[in-house]
C-alpha cells in the first residue's frame, strides 16, 4: 500500500489553510472549556440524583467523571472533525498528510497529547507559531493538523 501524498497546494492555498488559526484556537478552547464544564456539571448532577436514588450503590460511577472532556474531544475530532468551539470559529482538526479527518487513533492521541500538556504546563504551546502549519505538540505527535474550515 502506498504512503499518503501531501495533496497539491499553491503557496497562497497552503497560507489559507492557517491563516489567522492560532487565536481562533484560544477563543475555541475558552468555549470547548465551557462546554465541558457544563457537561461536566450535568453528569456529576445526574449521578449525584442516582446516587441517591440507587441509595449509594451507584456513587462509584462519579469515578467516571474525568472521562467527559476526553469523551468530548474524541468525539467531536473522531465524528465532525472539530470540537463544537473549533466549528464556531471555523476551524477543522484534519490529518496532516492528506487533510482528511482524522480517524480515532488519532484523535485519541492528539487528545491524551494535548491534556498532559496543559497539565505540565502550557508552554508546550508555545512552539505553534514556529511550526510548519502552526502545529502544537500535540498535533505532531498525533499527525494532525488545526485549518481554516473556509480554506478547505
Amino acid at each position: 500500500m502506498a504512503a499518503p501524498t501531501m495533496p497539491m497546494m499553491t503557496g497562497f492555498h497552503e497560507e489559507a489553510l492557517t491563516q489567522g488559526v492560532i487565536w481562533r484556537r484560544v477563543v475555541a478552547w475558552w468555549i470547548d472549556v465551557a462546554l465541558v464544564g457544563l457537561l461536566f456539571g450535568a453528569a456529576w448532577f445526574a449521578l449525584v440524583v442516582f446516587g441517591v436514588l440507587t441509595f449509594g450503590l451507584s456513587l462509584p460511577l462519579m469515578a467516571l467523571l474525568p472521562l467527559v472532556p476526553l469523551v468530548y474531544h474524541v468525539g467531536w475530532i473522531t465524528g465532525l472533525g472539530a470540537t463544537p468551539g473549533q466549528a464556531l470559529m471555523g476551524l477543522a482538526v484534519r490529518e496532516n498528510a492528506s487533510l482528511a479527518r482524522p480517524d480515532f487513533l488519532e484523535a485519541l492521541i492528539s487528545t491524551l497529547v494535548f491534556y498532559a500538556t496543559i497539565m505540565v504546563s502550557f508552554i508546550p504551546l508555545a512552539i505553534i507559531p514556529f511550526t510548519t502549519r502552526k502545529r502544537a505538540l500535540h498535533d505532531l505527535v498525533a499527525g494532525v493538523v488545526v485549518v481554516r474550515i473556509r480554506a478547505l
